[in-house]
């Protein structure tokens, strides 16, 4: 064997181990009972009103980060990329943006009720000195909008990490020659820029989708059962509740495996048409 091929074993045996063969467990215990016989009454349960709730709730979780975080990431990248503002911003922002990506789990939970909770740092000083009181107002960390908010933390900067070569990517000399045959910045950007970035846009989205909708450290530690999306209530299957059935887990498990894994299957196609424009 080539010696080339030692230097990628241990990742090789990492993927192997710690991906793609709990995978398969996970995929076969579907459609497995608990006497290991084939069955598709694990695959039916899904389509239990509670359990469908939990995948609407999540979904609209992942979708509403998703959107919001592609938004505002694309705003900052925009701006460090094609703005006006100073060359040293870009390198800080970015390597806060590779941190704050793979910030999650419990030390963002803590992070954000020593923040937004009910005698959070920001929650005291708004009702301290300008006597607003925000959980009085209707907002709640445990809430829908309130971990929505926590999963913007690492998608912003998911979305700036991904979208900034993109940017990039973008000739001046089309921008120029769009101004050139009369063209202004809205209609620059409204005909030539956005339809090049598109497919990286809506890939990109996706992507973040995908990023919340498997998330559970996050949402477990911040709201622990209050709020019933997939990753909590697959948890609690797997874990031993009063209802415990871990095949159902596992059948719950591979529902998200086939929604995570359309996403990103979306965006790598897109991924690939915007990188035939962008070359």
């Amino acid at each position: 064997m080539s010696l080339d091929w030692l230097g990628v074993m241990p990742f090789i045996i990492f993927a192997v181990l710690f991906l793609i063969w709990p995978t398969i467990y996970l995929v076969a215990g579907a459609f497995q009972d608990n006497e290991g016989n084939l069955t598709l009454a694990n695959i039916a349960n899904l389509f239990q009103p509670s359990i469908m709730d939990a995948y609407w709730i999540s979904i609209k979780i992942s979708f509403a980060s998703a959107l919001l975080g592609a938004l505002i990431g694309f705003c900052i990248a925009a701006a460090i990329t094609l703005g006006g503002l100073p060359g040293w911003i870009r390198s800080p922002l970015m390597t806060f943006s590779g941190v704050a990506s793979n910030f999650a789990g419990v030390p963002l939970a803590f992070a954000f009720l020593a923040t937004l909770g009910r005698t959070g740092l920001v929650t005291s000083f708004l009702f301290n000195v300008f006597g607003f009181n925000l959980y009085a107002h209707g907002f709640n960390l445990l809430s829908f909008w309130g971990l929505t908010i926590t999963y913007l933390y690492f998608q912003i900067p998911l979305m700036i990490l991904i979208i900034t070569p993109a940017l990039d990517g973008l000739k001046r000399e089309w921008k120029e020659a769009a101004l050139i045959l009369g063209a202004t910045g809205p209609q620059y950007w409204r005909m030539v820029a956005f339809p090049i970035l598109w497919p990286a846009l809506l890939g990109t989205i996706l992507l973040l989708f995908a990023n919340s909708f498997g998330a559970i450290a996050t949402a477990y530690a911040l709201t622990g059962s209050s709020l019933s999306i997939v990753p909590i209530v697959l948890f609690a299957q797997i874990r031993g509740d009063v209802l415990q059935d871990p095949h159902l887990g596992y059948a719950l498990a591979f529902g998200m495996i086939v929604i995570t894994g359309v996403s990103n299957a979306i965006y790598i196609w897109m991924r690939a048409r915007s990188e035939k424009w962008l070359k």
